[in-house]
């Protein structure tokens, strides 16, 4: 059974920092895309960063120059490192696997069950 596990989610004040973890199981995803999303309340879940398997990343126009992901394929691990933390970055984030299209959330075929982030002004 596949599972994505997210943790490091929390409460943090605006220009703080947070670091999403992203442990997969069940099988390997050192081949697979990886990709992170979020949804606030009341708003659709929207395309944060993603990384390919030999490590290009893909960043959302809001989060460019504060956002980091990355991977350690060995650990079967995906990080967003969220630095310049601002109000409207809280969310509900979402870390997903196997995309057709890695902006497409509809084409990932696995998903986590999230971790909350919350930025106070």
């Amino acid at each position: 059974q596949v599972q994505l596990v997210e943790s490091g989610g929390g409460l943090v004040q605006a220009g703080g920092s947070l670091r999403l973890s992203c442990a997969a199981s069940g099988r390997t995803f050192s081949w697979s895309p990886m990709g992170w999303f979020r949804q606030a309340p009341g708003k659709e879940r929207e395309f944060v960063a993603a990384i390919s398997s030999g490590g290009s990343t893909y960043l959302a126009d809001s989060v460019k120059g504060r956002f980091t992901i990355s991977r350690d394929n060995a650990k079967n691990t995906v990080y967003l490192q969220m630095n310049s933390l601002k109000p409207e970055d809280t969310a509900v984030y979402y870390c997903a696997g196997r995309p057709g299209n890695i902006y497409d959330a509809n084409s990932y075929a696995y998903w986590g069950q999230g971790t909350q982030v919350t930025v106070s002004s």
